[in-house]
């Protein structure tokens, strides 16, 4: 008993010295960093800025529209010239690989998994850089353009080119974004199977590297740049200004009518919803100039509150069309009118086209807008949202990108078992071409289709539920929908994509991850980029996570 007891306390204090010494080692560690940061911060604050840091009022970077990551940044930069974001970054930059300071660009914040945050280190404010002038040129020329800044908003810049009547080609559904967030991603809208998307419709960037480099780039000069930051995902530099192409917009027909007819036809099979959509987005004659849709799953409402109504001109048989538990597939399309075209032809063009479609006869609603009205849509939503508390909420959404080929399945396996309800946002779903997308920038696109559909299942938790509208139910459905699609072998990709590990990264970006390495490796070496899109470690020189 005696030796038992002897042993007993050998071990006690054997832990109580192990303890102590972790206690001590990490005791060490963060006076270490609350060393490093306190020389970071005085270094910090001596740099000659035209626009300022801000070390104080950090918490509004530290969240984001997904509204589930918090990290908290060292300090906020509000830059009032790109020179300020390159003596930042030129700053850490001189700093070398040891570090720890990383630097994320905010446009609006509208990241759904806190691809725009940085904890301990720099958020870059880019919509401090709106106060640089956009620049119209080209006016009445064959291939006008604009120049903007990284931190300008689509919505501004449609105002502005709005009064030289003209527009950007491609947008994305939501115009209150950044020019810099949505050319580091790609920019998928309606016009997208036209057009392409909006990284396919730019002239020329300025980008500030990860060494605080400033460099211009487009297809002749730093080509390679050019093409690794559209659809960078902001690892490689971050955006600064813009030359994005235009085009002439729709004017007015009459003082009273809109420039734009829009409709939506309702749909009980998927597969001829598909088939419609890719008919028109295959189609040589530009029947429609936007082509969307959207699921709506077992609902007996007609139409997903979270966009806009028809109300004024719904038909009253359409008003009162019931799914019966049923899932619905709404087609969304738009007709652009210009004052050359007469009215009374366009609609029978429209009307011929309609009646080529195999949707349900008794549900078309149409209704005519003005071209900025039909744009700016969501926003009408949003200000709805936003004055029921219901805006600023979890967003749990899943953005995939599905082949043509495996689409059917797709909407069986998921729309058929795994989504049983949508009630909290909507489901898009619409097809694009791929012949559109540059295959050199650093976009991923599911491989050897010609036409792919985007799947955007946009739901909205519940704060602080446990239910099936709460934020764990939904990422576990979200997962399921993953792992479904991988066990089907669909070949899908994400976008927008989330990924932790350097397997799951080297396999969405495939043929391109070699690439993507280099490239970070060359303008990026101390991967202090856009540390929130867990691609590479700060630890080492473009050190991939391990799996």
């Amino acid at each position: 008993m005696n030796n038992l007891h002897a042993c007993c306390l050998l071990r006690k204090r054997n832990m109580l010295i192990v303890r102590s010494f972790t206690i001590l080692l990490l005791s060490c560690i963060a006076f270490k960093l609350a060393c490093c940061f306190s020389s970071s911060i005085s270094s910090l604050k001596a740099l000659p800025l035209v626009g300022h840091l801000e070390f104080e009022d950090v918490h509004p970077a530290s969240k984001d529209f997904g509204n589930r990551y918090q990290l908290l940044p060292l300090a906020v930069l509000h830059p009032k010239s790109v020179s300020d974001v390159a003596s930042v970054i030129r700053h850490i930059w001189m700093m070398g690989p040891h570090s720890q300071l990383t630097v994320a660009a905010r446009g609006r914040g509208h990241s759904l998994q806190g691809q725009a945050q940085t904890r301990n280190g720099i958020v870059i404010r880019m919509e401090s850089l709106q106060h640089q002038k956009l620049k119209v040129h080209g006016v009445g020329a064959p291939a006008p353009f604009v120049d903007v800044s990284g931190g300008e908003l689509w919505i501004n810049i449609l105002h502005e080119t709005l009064k030289y009547g003209l527009a950007p080609k491609s947008w994305t559904d939501y115009l209150h974004l950044t020019v810099g967030g949505t050319l580091s991603n790609a920019g998928i809208s309606g016009q997208a199977f036209r057009h392409g998307p909006q990284i396919s419709n730019v002239h020329q960037l300025e980008v500030v590297t990860g060494k605080g480099e400033i460099l211009n780039c487009s297809e002749r000069q730093n080509s390679d740049l050019f093409h690794g930051v559209l659809g960078g995902l902001g690892q490689f530099g971050i955006i600064t200004r813009a030359r994005i192409a235009l085009e002439p917009a729709p004017t007015m027909l009459y003082v009273n009518n809109g420039q734009v007819k829009w409709m939506r036809v309702l749909y009980l099979d998927f597969a001829a919803f598909a088939r419609d959509q890719e008919r028109l987005i295959s189609s040589d004659d530009d029947k429609f100039d936007y082509i969307e849709g959207f699921v709506i799953i077992n609902r007996t409402g007609l139409l997903d509150s979270w966009r806009l109504s028809f109300t004024p001109e719904d038909p009253i048989e359409a008003s009162q069309f019931k799914s019966d538990g049923r899932n619905l597939y709404c087609l969304e399309v738009a007709k652009y009118f210009n004052n050359e075209d007469k009215k009374d032809v366009m609609n029978q063009e429209v009307k011929k086209s309609l009646f080529e479609l195999s949707y349900i006869s008794s549900t078309l609603f149409s209704t005519e807008v003005t071209y900025e009205e039909f744009l700016d849509r969501v926003h009408v939503s949003e200000m709805k949202l936003r004055s029921k508390g219901q805006w600023e909420v979890p967003h749990p959404w899943l953005n995939l990108l599905v082949p043509r080929s495996r689409v059917n399945e797709f909407a069986k396996g998921v729309f058929g078992n795994i989504l049983t309800d949508t009630s909290n946002g909507p489901v898009i779903v619409y097809p694009v071409n791929k012949s559109k997308w540059d295959n050199r920038s650093s976009a991923v696109t599911p491989e050897e289709e010609e036409i792919f559909y985007l799947v955007a299942i946009l739901t909205s938790a519940v704060p602080g539920s446990t239910g099936l509208d709460g934020v764990d139910q939904i990422v576990k459905r979200n997962q399921r929908i993953l792992e479904f699609s991988e066990a089907a072998g669909l070949g899908l990709k994400q976008y927008l994509p989330h990924y932790t590990t350097r397997h799951e990264w080297r396999s969405h970006f495939g043929p391109k991850w070699d690439d993507f390495v280099r490239r970070k490796s060359r303008y990026d070496p101390f991967a202090m980029l856009a540390p929130g899109q867990r691609i590479f470690d700060k630890a080492s020189l473009v050190s991939p996570h391990s799996s």
